[in-house]
Order: structure tokens, then C-alpha cells, then sequence
């Protein structure tokens, strides 16, 4: 009997890792599977922290916003609709619940850039741009000193809130853009028109002072 508790045990757990995302968020709305959900946990929870964090520019925040983002979709599980890519669900869940984090507590980081004007500025505005031009996600890999990302973050936190949204989601998470547009529920066209948009709000903040034409 105990010859072949083993094997059966491993192979469903193979089957069970191997199942969608779609189909762990069904298995346990319909029938309240916790290894279904413990396997979407697990499946998502550098990806998300690491997005929170981000996001919020607080590892502390992120850590809240990511509990209660998978809270929200133990509560809100009957809400999804067959069919519809978990990845971007999920995202939707953790973006309201950022927003409310913000939202609870007023304490946003802005770094002053003032300080940073000069060659040193002109050095990371380059890097940040060959980041936002680059097709594939990764900043880190364009970004070579832990200077530049903190500066980079600075400016990318001073956004308006709706494109620092767009450049987090698509630039750093490298959500595609219609998924990026199903996240924050508008269209494709809005998506892009905000990318553009953040690309020369980053332009006037890393430089303050524009030369004449």
C-alpha cells in the first residue's frame, strides 16, 4: 500500500503545477481547492511584490498591498469571468489596491531633482531614455549602477499618476499594451497616447532648463 502513495502523491502534483492560471482561479472558486490558490500565490508573488514595490516606492506598502490584493481575490474570486487571462486580473486586483494604499497614506516619495542637474543628470536622462525606447522589459540591465535606478525611479515617481501607470505596467512588468489597457480598463489608443505623453513629461523633469531652438 505504501509502495504506491508515493508515486500517485508526485504525479498529481505534476498535473496540479502544470494546470493554467485559468484554471486554478476556476478550481477554486467552484470548489474551494486551497493548493489551487496556494499554486496562484506562488505562481505570482515575486512578480507582484516586485511590481507593488515599484509602484508604491515602499517594500513595506508593497508588502500590505500584495496581501490585500490576494485577499480581494479570495473575496472577489465569483467576479472573474471564465474566460478572461488571469495575469491581467490579477494586475487590475493589485493596481486598486496600490491606489488605496496611496490613498491611506499621503507619505509619496519626491526626491528633488534640483541637486541633480548637471552631468550626472544628462548621463541618467540617456540611460532613461535608452530604457523607454528598448522593447523588452529589464531596466536593470540598461541601468548599470544603483545611482541611476534610484534616480530613474525619482522621475519615473514624479508622473502624473495615470502615466507612471502605463510606463510601470508596460516598461517595467512588460505587459503587453493590450493588456496593460485591460488592467486600467481603457482602450489600446489611450495606452499608447499615455506612454507618449510620459516619455515628454520625462523629458521637461530630468531637464529643467531647455536650451532656445
Amino acid at each position: 500500500m505504501s509502495s504506491t502513495i508515493g508515486p500517485t502523491w508526485a504525479k498529481d502534483a505534476v498535473k496540479f503545477s502544470e494546470r493554467s492560471d485559468e484554471e486554478l482561479l476556476l478550481d477554486y472558486r467552484q470548489h474551494g481547492d486551497r493548493r489551487s490558490f496556494e499554486e496562484l500565490v506562488h505562481r505570482y508573488e515575486r512578480e507582484l511584490f516586485t511590481y507593488l514595490r515599484r509602484y508604491l516606492g515602499s517594500a513595506e506598502m508593497a508588502e500590505d498591498a500584495f496581501q490585500q490584493t490576494f485577499l480581494q481575490v479570495h473575496l472577489k474570486c465569483e467576479q472573474y469571468e471564465a474566460g478572461r487571462k488571469v495575469r491581467p486580473w490579477l494586475y487590475t486586483v493589485a493596481t486598486n489596491q496600490a491606489i488605496d494604499a496611496q490613498r491611506r497614506n499621503r507619505r509619496h516619495r519626491m526626491a528633488s531633482l534640483d541637486r541633480r542637474v548637471g552631468n550626472e543628470g544628462e548621463a541618467a536622462a540617456g540611460a532613461l531614455v535608452d530604457m523607454l525606447v528598448h522593447e523588452e522589459p529589464g531596466p536593470t540591465e540598461v541601468l548599470e549602477s544603483t545611482e541611476r535606478r534610484e534616480f530613474v525611479q525619482d522621475v519615473v515617481d514624479r508622473l502624473p499618476e495615470a502615466l507612471k501607470q502605463v510606463v510601470v505596467l508596460v516598461y517595467y512588468q512588460g505587459l503587453k499594451y493590450r493588456e496593460a489597457a485591460e488592467v486600467l480598463d481603457i482602450p489600446v489608443g489611450t495606452v499608447k497616447s499615455r506612454l507618449h505623453a510620459a516619455i515628454q513629461k520625462l523629458y521637461e523633469l530630468i531637464t529643467p532648463t531647455r536650451l532656445p531652438q
